[in-house]
């Protein structure tokens, strides 16, 4: 009876775990980013399709003069609310500022807005890219995370620029209501040109993954550094675990496995990424993932059950 009673729990937890999956969103752009915003849906982390028929589930309708939706990063609150931040222009001239928009369901957005960044700065901001969310917990407040280029404040290899003269650093500013902000500061400087920050906690640490920007010698490669707060300070900055002209990095962990998701924007032109178990020792698994066609830099994001059955049923 013990016996029979043992095969029948062994049964149903093994049926249990079967049933069990989770699901992920991937945010992503198109072409410039005229086009708005496009969401993949995958099981696994491998294996992603496009919902809506790779249509946009969001226009940029912000009063700007480019008017741009770059770069889409995606997380959601305590509240379950959906916060996403975008980059709205190339040029810092055209305004300090990033787009913000929020949902309930990934489906319907509120009004979008943008949020002034950089505005009491006395120097030339050359540019606001790829913004970044993190809610932090201690904190019970939101950090806003991107990489500008600002004139005079370079970094110690300021020798090495980026195409077109880019001298990028990573700024902050806290928010609780994504109405009022804290003054802007110096997020991270690792003392080189660098983009496109973004955080992963995991064990108590806060693993900040961004792009080695320089140039002469070609780097363009993707590296992190370990915090014990989500806003640092960092340190143990590791070696380049990727190849180059890569960026956009988007990193998850899936089981026993940390994934960074990158975007290689030149020829040939695809999304990938590398895995490890022990950020130590990298794997690049880009054949083994299969993402919509012509997806641009974004940020993935685990969801319900539930949430994902809603957006399913936008499958084409």
């Amino acid at each position: 009876m013990k016996h029979k009673l043992l095969f029948l729990f062994l049964i149903c937890s093994a049926a249990t775990f079967a049933q069990k999956k989770s699901y992920y969103v991937f945010t992503s752009f198109r072409d410039n980013g005229q086009d708005g915003l496009h969401l993949a849906l995958s099981k696994n982390g491998h294996d992603w399709w496009a919902l809506k028929g790779d249509q946009s589930f969001l226009k940029p309708q912000i009063n700007h003069p480019d008017n741009l939706m770059r770069d889409p990063d995606i997380k959601q609150g305590p509240d379950g609310t959906f916060h996403m931040v975008w980059t709205i222009s190339w040029n810092g001239k055209n305004g300090r500022v990033i787009g913000y928009a929020n949902s309930k369901d990934l489906i319907n957005w509120s009004a979008q807005k943008a949020i002034p960044v950089l505005k009491n700065e006395t120097g030339l901001v050359r540019n606001v890219w790829a913004p970044e969310l993190f809610y932090d917990k201690a904190q019970k407040d939101w950090l806003i995370i991107w990489s500008s280029t600002v004139k005079g404040n370079e970094t110690v290899d300021s020798s090495n620029l980026s195409e077109d003269k880019y001298h990028h650093r990573f700024y902050y500013v806290r928010t609780k209501d994504f109405e009022t902000f804290s003054e802007t500061s110096l997020f991270y400087d690792p003392g080189f040109n660098s983009i496109d920050a973004t955080l992963l906690e995991d064990k108590g640490k806060f693993y900040l993954f961004f792009k080695d920007e320089r140039l002469k010698p070609v780097r363009k490669n993707l590296r992190f550094a370990v915090g014990d707060t989500p806003a640092g300070p960092f340190r143990n900055l590791s070696e380049s675990f990727s190849g180059s002209w890569v960026e956009g990095p988007s990193a998850i962990k899936i089981g026993h496995y940390y994934y960074v998701y990158f975007d290689h924007y030149t020829k040939p032109h695809y999304y990938g990424a590398y895995r490890s178990t022990d950020l130590v020792n990298w794997q690049e698994v880009s054949p083994t993932i299969h993402f919509p066609q012509g997806m641009r830099h974004g940020s993935i994001i685990k969801i319900t059950k539930k949430q994902a059955k809603k957006l399913e049923n936008l499958v084409n």
